[in-house]
Order: structure tokens, then C-alpha cells, then sequence
């Protein structure tokens, strides 16, 4: 009889608390945009198992969100953090936004990889201390689930990649041998878990492929499921020009289309933000599935070396340096940059002058004194003029260095994100306050993109419902990635779920202080566990590598 009663209590008890997790009394925004409403969630095996009314004593845990907003993660619809989840797996900056899922792979994606490309990419691996020992995206996210992820991470398969494993970073186009083993490249990157064919055409060797190279790479993702996402070939003076090589390559390759970071570059274009979406409008008007995605930030972030034309990259980073020790050579790189043009994105030409770039990441010791200087900072600190300055900081730095540019106008910034087909993206690695990663000077996109569109855009300058963002950064970005199983609250899906006051969430990073986390996160959960947990980053590492469509299991 006494065992009878222990057994009845037993499974009384078991039957009493039958969630692992109960979230209750939070204003529930499930996503789709709808407006909040009151509600519970409770959570099981990571995945949400009930949404309605139900008691905190149905959970062996229970949070009560009281006063707070109950959401899906956050999905980063373009991260590089491929090489510094590696360094560290818990990617603080991500997290503390409400990241808890992130898209990677910008044209260079971290896999396939062969010994050549890692010999010539040898600086970013010293920098960050990390060597590769994956030639596949196979064994790359195999290396990841052995080593376990703070976030959801998954990638693109990019077409310089794929260029550099068969034609290096020559510039010439490829036989048809040559795009042959390319497209099989594609494919088995594909099988392995790849959401998709990307590409950064402003980034040697990216410029010298043409558009029926792309197309034909983009149809290898396109039967695979995959869809195309670029860094255009310009986001300049030639914008429509480059929206109309994307239009064509989703029509050719029959292919779903992001355009990342959608903006209006170089001060010449402000104000160009309404043609640049009626020429979206219309592609998507005529049943192509086109979509964007933003930062929101009024300067971009790339390579110094983006400031260098195209063909001065030929044969790679030593090359571009050669060039620039030859005096000729680097006459008529300087010549180039003064002249406007409409072949590439002269950034040189775009901004309004020296003042308005700033240093931010170097990997050469001796040039840290530099990182938070602008470029007229530098000249005058080297006594040289500015354009010098450049070649000379790309000399010594292995044209390793990465800077902050302003030249984009708020009111372009506003209209593109309040385009009910853009969501957001982060467009930054995953970094941290402290440690190796705490010593660079990055965008402050890095740690805020997030909450500062939840403090500018929605609180304070009422210029999105708060419902209207959360699907940005939520159903939306699921839906173009085709994440049947997340971004929404409901049952069944995987519960990547993020609590916080909306009063009170807010960026810290700045331009000058950018070493800074977001505040206000009070929960983040990933796949129903905690990593942020009452304001504080625990130590778990829940986050899966999420694969594309076209994974085969081996």
C-alpha cells in the first residue's frame, strides 16, 4: 500500500509539472505582426508545447514576464561570426541584442577551403587564433557541434569561395571545365547544409565574375532549395544597374533573392532610397520573390581595401601590396580614386572626405594606436595626405584593415527599413567586450543593431509598431530562409524566445565606445534553454548548426 501511494504521488507530481519551462504573465508579440496579447508559454524538449493561459505550477521552472514583452529570437539575417564563434561560442554581443539565430557566409564563406586560400587568407587566421581544419562545410559543422554554439548558426555557400578554389584570385573567367567543378562545388556544399549560393561582388575576386557565371551557380543552389543573396555589385551610383543584374539572376536561375544591407552609398545618391524601392516594387510586382534586409546605421563597415579598384586585387592581397610599393602602379591606383566612375563603387568618391572614415580593426601590432582614428587623423599624425595614408596603412597592415564609413543619409536609412520586405541584419562577427575580441574597434552594429531599432525606430521615434518589428526580426527572416520551425510562437516550434521591457531596452555602443553590450535582455532562450538568464550570460551552449534544405545526412 506504501508503495502504491509513493507511486500515485509520483506520477501525480509528474503529471502536475508536465513542461520543463513556464513563462507567464507576459504580453506575448508572436511575430506575424498581430498585436500583443496576454498570455503564457510553456516550453519542452526546447520546443514550445503550449501557448494560452497556463499556470507556473505546470513548470519544473517558471518565469514570470510580468510588465515585459514575451518574442521569438532574433534572427541576423547577415552575421560573420564563422571564425570568431570559434574563438569564443557564447558571442555575447549577439545574445545580448536577442540574437539567437544567425545567417553567415558573405561571398567568402568559410568553406570549401583548400591549403592555397588558407596560405593566402593566413593573416585573419593569426589574428583571430584559429586554424582551419576543414575543407568542407561538413567538417566544419561538425566542428562546430563538437565544440557547441551560444547560437543558432547557419550559411551561405559563397561564389567567391567557390571562384577561389578553382580559379584562385585571378582575374579572368572560367572554362567550362572550370565553372563545371564550380557548380559541383555548389552542389556539395549544398548537400551539406548550406541555406544557399551568396555573393559580395564588391570584394575582389568577386567583380570579375560575370552574370552568367552567377546565374549558373545560383541554378545549381535554385534545385537544391537554396536562394541568392547578395552584397551588390554596387550600392552606389550604379544601384539600379546592380538591382537589375539581381532581378535578372532570380528570373535566369528561378531563384528566391535577398538583397543584404540595402542602402543608398555615397552622398551623391541621398535621397535615391524611393527609386531604389519602386525598382523593387516592380520586380516583385512581376511575381519575382526579391526581399532585403538592413542595418539601419548611417555608415557602412568593410575591407580598407574596398577603397582600391577592382583590378588592383588581381592575384590577391600580395599583389594589391606589390602594386602599391610600385610607384606607377600606385599613380594610377591614386588616379582612379579621384575619378567618379560608374565601373565600381568608388568609395573614395562617394564620401565627403577623409574625417568620414574611421579605423577600426587592424592586425598589425604597431597600429593599434590607430583603431577609433579617422583617416584625416592618421594623415595628419603621419604627416601625409590622406590617399597615401590609405596605401600606406594597407601596406603595413596586409590590407587586413576593416573601417567605419559615413555616407548614408537617415532618411534614406528610415524608408528602407520601414519597407514591410525588409528585415534586419547585424552584418558584424559576433564579438565581446573583453579577451582577443575586446581589443578590436568594431561598428557599434556589432553589439546594438537590434535594440537600437527597438529604442530609435520604434520608442522613440515612432516610426515602427512595435509588433511590426519583431516580425522584421523574426517571421520575416524565418520565412525567407524557409525555417518552417521558427520564428513564431507557437506550438511546436523551436523555442528561441527573448523577454524584455521595452521601456528599457536599449544600445550602449557607440562610434567612440563601441565595447559596449546592449541592455535590457532580461531572458534569451535558444532551442528552450538559457543564455541569458535575469540579465546575466549563463555558460550554456544550446545553439544548433541549422542546415538548408538540400542537407543529405551521411
Amino acid at each position: 500500500m506504501k508503495n502504491f501511494a509513493l507511486l500515485l504521488a509520483f506520477s501525480f507530481g509528474a503529471f502536475a509539472q508536465p513542461y520543463d519551462t513556464v513563462i507567464y504573465n507576459g504580453r506575448i508579440i508572436d511575430g506575424t505582426g498581430s498585436p500583443w496579447y496576454s498570455g503564457d508559454v510553456a516550453i519542452q524538449n526546447g520546443r514550445v508545447a503550449a501557448v494560452g493561459k497556463i499556470a507556473s505550477s505546470m513548470g519544473r521552472r517558471a518565469i514570470d514576464a510580468r510588465g515585459m514583452i514575451v518574442a521569438p529570437g532574433f534572427i541576423d539575417m547577415l552575421g560573420q561570426s564563422e571564425v570568431t564563434i570559434l574563438l569564443n561560442p557564447h558571442l555575447p554581443s549577439k545574445i545580448f541584442q536577442g540574437i539567437t539565430t544567425e545567417i553567415t557566409g558573405e561571398g567568402g564563406s568559410v568553406a570549401p577551403l583548400n591549403p592555397s586560400m588558407v596560405r593566402a587568407d593566413h593573416s585573419s587566421y593569426e589574428h583571430y587564433k584559429v586554424t582551419p581544419d576543414w575543407t568542407t562545410f561538413r567538417q566544419y559543422f561538425a566542428r562546430l557541434e563538437k565544440q557547441g554554439l551560444g547560437i543558432n548558426l547557419a550559411s551561405y555557400v559563397g561564389a567567391t569561395q567557390v571562384r577561389r578554389m578553382v580559379l584562385g584570385d585571378e582575374n579572368r573567367a572560367p572554362d567550362a571545365g572550370e565553372l563545371e567543378r564550380m557548380r559541383e562545388l555548389v552542389r556539395q556544399a549544398m548537400r551539406d547544409g548550406a541555406v544557399g549560393l551568396s555573393t559580395s561582388l564588391q570584394y575582389a575576386p568577386a567583380p570579375y565574375a560575370t552574370t552568367e557565371e552567377l546565374i549558373a551557380l545560383a541554378s545549381e543552389s535554385a534545385k537544391l532549395g537554396g536562394i541568392y543573396a547578395t552584397h551588390m555589385r554596387s550600392e552606389g551610383d550604379a544601384i539600379l544597374t546592380a538591382i537589375d543584374e539581381v532581378i535578372r539572376i532570380a528570373r535566369e536561375a528561378k531563384i528566391p533573392a535577398e538583397i543584404w544591407h540595402l542602402k543608398a552609398a555615397g552622398k551623391s545618391n541621398w535621397g535615391r532610397m524611393p527609386e531604389i524601392v519602386a525598382r523593387i516594387e516592380k520586380a516583385r510586382q512581376s511575381g519575382l520573390d526579391i526581399t532585403a534586409d538592413t542595418y539601419a546605421y548611417t555608415a557602412w563597415f568593410n575591407t580598407f581595401s574596398a577603397f582600391v579598384p577592382p583590378w588592383a586585387h588581381a592575384g590577391g592581397d600580395a599583389q594589391l601590396i606589390e602594386r602599391l610599393k610600385d610607384p606607377a602602379m600606385r599613380a594610377r591606383i591614386r588616379k582612379e580614386m579621384n575619378t567618379p566612375s560608374t565601373e565600381w563603387d568608388n568609395e573614395w568618391q562617394e564620401i565627403a572626405g577623409p574625417e568620414a572614415i574611421l579605423v577600426s580593426v587592424v592586425h598589425n601590432p604597431k597600429l593599434l594606436p590607430l583603431q577609433g582614428k579617422t583617416i584625416a587623423d592618421v594623415a595628419k599624425l603621419w604627416n601625409k595626405d590622406p590617399i597615401d595614408t590609405i596605401f600606406d596603412l594597407l601596406i603595413e597592415d596586409e590590407a587586413f584593415t576593416s573601417v567605419a564609413v559615413f555616407g548614408m543619409s537617415e532618411p534614406d536609412v528610415a524608408l528602407a527599413l520601414a519597407q514591410p520586405w525588409v528585415s534586419v541584419c547585424n552584418d558584424s562577427q559576433g564579438t565581446a567586450p573583453d579577451g582577443l575580441l575586446g581589443g578590436e574597434h568594431p561598428h557599434p552594429r556589432a553589439y546594438g543593431t537590434f535594440p537600437h531599432i527597438l529604442r530609435k525606430y520604434v520608442r522613440e521615434e515612432g516610426k515602427l509598431r512595435l509588433e511590426e518589428a519583431i516580425r522584421k526580426f523574426s517571421a520575416l527572416p524565418a520565412q525567407r530562409l524557409r525555417l518552417a520551425d521558427r520564428g513564431v510562437l507557437k506550438q511546436g516550434m523551436w523555442a528561441d524566445i527573448v523577454i524584455f521591457d521595452p521601456a528599457v531596452i536599449r544600445d550602449r555602443a557607440t562610434f567612440e565606445n563601441p565595447n559596449q553590450l546592449s541592455e535590457g535582455m532580461q531572458y534569451v532562450l535558444v532551442n528552450g534553454e538559457a543564455v541569458i538568464e535575469n540579465g546575466k550570460a549563463t555558460d550554456a551552449l544550446p545553439g544548433k548548426v541549422l542546415r538548408g534544405p538540400g542537407s543529405v545526412v551521411e
